[in-house]
């Protein structure tokens, strides 16, 4: 049998490892736990923690590449503003808007998921959580 307070704890600290960085201990610490403990829920609790981090940064930078498209394709159609004004404009809103959705929810989506997974842990150990919309890369 597992000791539950240990179980709590390194569950939590694999989903909560995105508070400590966003490089490297945030990907470090689930690779850790995940290799270095026997419990099969702390284990699969790290491989979700991982495979949300890793999703989190394709979804940024899908997200960051698509701005700057839209930001490229504005300055790209400035020589025709006479024709094409509107179209310059509604690109160029919609990269700011990209923007402020990427700074936006790339940081509040993350800490949120993050807190219930941590509070999900603490509350039932003998669980692993799943993070909703993640791709699962590591199983």
């Amino acid at each position: 049998m597992y000791d539950a307070d240990q179980r709590k704890l390194l569950s939590a600290l694999a989903h909560g490892s995105i508070f400590f960085n966003a490089a490297i201990v945030s990907i470090v610490l689930p690779i850790a736990l995940m290799s270095s403990s026997n419990d099969p829920v702390v284990k699969e609790n790290a491989k979700e923690a991982l495979n949300f981090h890793l999703t989190i940064w394709i979804y940024a930078a899908v997200a960051i590449v698509l701005a700057i498209a839209c930001f490229l394709l504005s300055f790209a159609l400035a020589p025709l503003k006479d024709q094409a004004a509107g179209l310059i404009v509604a690109l160029f809103g919609i990269a700011w808007l990209l923007f402020a959705v990427i700074v936006t929810l790339g940081f509040a989506v993350p800490w949120v998921l993050a807190i219930v997974a941590v509070v999900q842990c603490m509350s039932n150990p003998d669980q692993p959580y799943r993070y909703p919309f993640i791709f699962r890369f590591i199983s």
